[in-house]
């Protein structure tokens, strides 16, 4: 099958929500080489790229539709921007949906945009994020 506008709209959310942990946030910021002191103590926040490994577990399921028919080993990651509404903290549990915006097709190539909605358990919105990938149905 290939992608068209029907899919547009589709809605995937994670399986599990994700308790962010402080130690979580110091080895994340320790992995992108932030040393930014907000990161540590009690009231940690998270880097805003944080949220990119929150919102892939939305994007698992995405690519995991059969009837999308995606291969990852045919997928590019494209453009990605955060909007927050308040920072991710420690303590915080958050759920994640993915929504397929926009789809079109370039030859063998389509395109797909798609919006990452990260809220707390409760319903608190957090951020959005919205993102493109790229994927090539052609003969290799």
């Amino acid at each position: 099958m290939t992608i068209d506008a029907t899919m547009v709209g589709r809605s995937y959310a994670a399986a599990e929500s994700y308790q962010v942990g402080r130690e979580k946030i110091r080895e994340f910021a320790a992995a992108i080489g932030d040393p930014n002191p907000a990161y540590t103590g009690a009231d940690a926040v998270a880097p805003p790229t944080f949220a990119f490994m929150l919102g892939s577990r939305a994007l698992e399921q995405l690519l995991n539709d059969e009837e999308l028919g995606l291969r990852l080993d045919r997928i590019v990651h494209g453009a990605q921007k955060f909007s927050y509404t308040r920072p991710i903290k420690a303590g915080d549990d958050i759920a994640a949906t993915a929504t397929i915006t926009t789809v079109r097709k370039a030859g063998d190539v389509e395109v797909i945009m798609y919006e990452t909605a990260l809220t707390t358990v409760d319903g608190e919105p957090i951020a959005t994020s919205t993102s493109t990938i790229s994927h090539n149905r052609g003969e290799s």
